[in-house]
């Protein structure tokens, strides 16, 4: 092809391509450098950014640093502001923490002379009027007291049996004249304040009931120092509100290595136990004064190493020296122990109250009480004591025979009472080693309250039907001696089990064939139906019957009952002067009676009638000034009655008495079939209840005796044929 015709436009073809590649290449240059120029920004911009992020980094780190420092500096100043007031605030407990030190060093003091004095030394039988005397002005000049043990224990039953009071009445009388001071009352845990166990609920409510009259302190023991039979009562002080202090029942000796049932780790783990279930105090209940100075330090010492709550010593001066048991307690850290004023002290009483302040006084334990006002007492209680003296006939000096026969300090003089009125005065002596060979007989027990009054119980039993502990032993399975209810029922199980339990030989022998039971004794006893209780009172009383009078009749029916109908006839004889009540008035002595505040009565007896044909005299006084006279039954007058024929004891038909004392209950008639150890009748003598049983199969032939009859050891109750 000639090419020279397209020459012009090839060329500027080539040209154009040439252009074009020019063009392209460029703009590839261009790109290039567009694209190096963005990588050097974008490597510009990165090395900014990390430099950027390095500056904020060491920024950062420099403010962190900074605010951590500002925090640490803040921290170390609120430290050392907190420091400075937590040392002063040590300084300041440490002054506290060494005055309460200074004043728990100092031995606090229970006074008894209001309840266990008077229940030691003159049966019981000292009236609310005497106990009012002193209260006020004891409230005003010993409230550095820790309590006053004014209730609970026998008075309870005593009031109402002997003195025709209502306890109850006692404690809201006193209450209202020491309101400053602890009350403190001692509970027989299930058996209240009885001498057998009662329902749950009758605990329960009995607590209940008088904390809210006015009980601060709850003393709680068990006779045979049974924890189980304590947890009731326990219960229920803690749900009143009030300081609970369970007791261990101390006896043997725990230094004596002979007699290890009562060594000191028997203590130690009822102890524990006792601070386990919520106790508030400790107490050590040493009931017959056995505790010896010696092992009171010891028993405290490790007490105070076992249990971190306080401790609370109890004692009794039996042996003279128990003084000095509450000295050497109180060395070994006892917190509170227990005395009595000076004139209602010693024998079977606590320690001296007066002395023991004064023998502290000036030492560490120093308790700070006015002894002044402890002598004013004691000055007043001397002459209240004589209008007693019927009653006081405890030991006259401390014994060391306590360490054998180990009678508790609080049933001696009532047993004196029991041993008389079954003619036995004259055999005290022999009372006192009976007493000790029927504790070995039982298995050497606890012996408190009611588990005390069991052993003299069977004492008195054994003495007046000439028999002894060997002789118990000796009798066959099928005998017919009719134990005292109580022994019949303790051995029953009804107060509990003694540690060991019971001796088999001896329970088979008194219960005849009954069954034992088994655990706690209140635990299978139905609750009491108070308002069937409230119904069946108010128609006795004819008026609706008070929450206290409900539990009065419930621990003591028949007791309440003879209380009441004494109440309707005399009125409440407690407002009468205590030489009034016991002795009467002599011919020309005039009284003034206060029946309430600001009512007096003024009565002059003038002189007294012969006697009528019916027995009867006219008394002559005055009443206000004004001439009285009133016809009384003088129950001085001898009346002929028929003498009570003896049974022969060769006679197996006759029935006697096994001992003296009042019949209460009569469930046979004339002509009445019976079979072997059907109920015959009831016997009481001085809290004493002795059931009668049929010997053997047979027919009542005669009745010799009636309900309220008076009998004598041996009389010929029944004839059987």
């Amino acid at each position: 092809m000639d090419t020279t015709l397209f020459g012009p436009a090839l060329a500027a073809l080539v040209a154009s391509a040439t252009v074009f590649a020019i063009w392209v290449a460029t703009r590839k240059r261009t790109a290039a450098q567009t694209i190096g120029r963005a990588q050097d920004e974008a490597s510009r911009l990165l090395r900014d950014a990390e430099r950027n992020a390095e500056t904020l980094r060491k920024e950062a780190e420099l403010t962190a640093k900074e605010r951590a420092h500002a925090l640490l500096q803040n921290s170390e100043q609120q430290t050392r502001k907190r420091r400075q007031e937590l040392e002063s605030v040590e300084r300041q407990l440490a002054r506290k923490t060494e005055e309460l030190t200074e004043h728990d060093r100092k031995a606090k003091q229970t006074d008894t002379t209001l309840r266990d004095a008077h229940q030691s030394l003159l049966a019981t039988r000292v009236r609310t009027y005497d106990l009012l005397g002193p209260a006020e002005a004891m409230g005003h000049r010993l409230s550095g007291l820790f309590s006053l043990e004014m209730w609970g224990g026998a008075t309870f039953d005593s009031s109402m049996r002997f003195l025709h009071e209502d306890p109850w009445q006692r404690l809201r009388r006193l209450r209202k004249r020491v309101p400053n001071i602890c009350f403190q009352m001692l509970l027989r845990a299930s058996n209240a304040v009885g001498y057998t166990s009662y329902p749950d609920n009758v605990v329960h409510e009995f607590v209940l009931e008088a904390a809210r009259q006015g009980i601060d302190v709850f003393r709680i023991f068990d006779s045979l120092n049974c924890v189980e039979n304590m947890q009731v009562a326990v219960d229920a002080v803690l749900e009143s509100g009030a300081v609970c202090e369970p007791a261990i029942c101390y006896t043997g000796d725990i230094l004596d290595p002979g007699r290890p049932k009562y060594n000191l780790d028997y203590y130690v783990q009822i102890a524990k136990r006792l601070e386990e279930m919520g106790a508030h105090i400790l107490g050590i209940k040493d009931m017959a004064g056995l505790c010896k100075p010696p092992a009171a330090f010891e028993l405290v010492r490790i007490l105070r190493q076992e249990v971190s709550i306080p401790i609370h010593f109890h004692t009794h001066d039996t042996s003279g020296i128990n003084a000095a048991t509450l000295l050497r307690a109180a060395e070994a850290g006892v917190d509170i122990v227990d005395g009595a004023v000076a004139s209602l002290s010693g024998q079977t009483s606590q320690p001296n109250l007066n002395s023991l302040v004064e023998a502290l006084r000036h030492t560490p334990r120093d308790t700070e009480l006015d002894s002044e006002a402890l002598n004013d007492c004691s000055h007043y209680w001397e002459t209240v004591r004589s209008y007693y003296l019927p009653f006081d006939n405890g030991p006259r000096a401390g014994s060391a025979g306590v360490y054998q026969h180990e009678i508790p300090g609080g049933q001696y003089t009532n047993l004196q009472q029991q041993a008389a009125a079954m003619g036995l005065t004259h055999r005290w002596r022999e009372v006192e080693r009976m007493y000790a060979g029927v504790n070995q007989l039982l298995g050497d027990i606890v012996k408190v309250t009611p588990s005390s009054k069991v052993v003299g119980d069977l004492t008195l039993f054994l003495l007046v039907k000439g028999m002894t502990p060997e002789d118990v032993l000796a009798l066959p399975d099928d005998h017919d001696i009719a134990f005292p209810d109580s022994v019949v029922e303790m051995l029953a199980g009804s107060l509990g089990t003694p540690p060991g339990g019971w001796p088999p030989r001896l329970q088979r022998i008194v219960l005849r064939g009954r069954k034992p039971l088994e655990g706690r004794p209140g635990a299978d006893l139905p609750p009491a139906d108070f308002e069937s209780v409230r119904e069946e009172l108010a128609a006795e009383l004819q008026r609706e019957a008070s929450d206290d009078e409900c539990l009065s009749y419930v621990l003591y029916p028949k007791v309440f009952k003879d209380f009441e109908r004494a109440r309707q006839r005399y009125s409440d004889v407690s407002v009468l002067p205590t030489p009034t009540f016991f002795y009467g008035m002599k011919v020309g002595e005039e009284i003034g009676i206060d029946i309430e505040a600001g009512k007096r009565l003024i009565v002059r007896f003038l002189t007294v009638g012969e006697p009528h044909p019916d027995g009867t005299r006219t008394v002559f006084f005055e009443f206000n000034g004004q001439p009285r006279q009133v016809t009384v039954r003088d129950s001085s007058l001898q009346v002929e009655t028929p003498t009570q024929p003896k049974a022969d004891a060769g006679n197996p038909n006759h029935i006697g008495a096994p001992t003296p004392g009042l019949v209460t209950g009569l469930f046979v008639q004339p002509g009445g079939k019976v079979e072997r150890n059907d109920k015959l009748l009831s016997l009481e003598a001085m809290k004493m209840q002795s059931t009668i049983y049929a010997p053997r199969d047979g027919t009542v032939s005669e009745v010799l005796i009636e309900p309220g009859s008076q009998v004598d050891a041996k009389d010929l109750l029944l004839v059987l044929k």
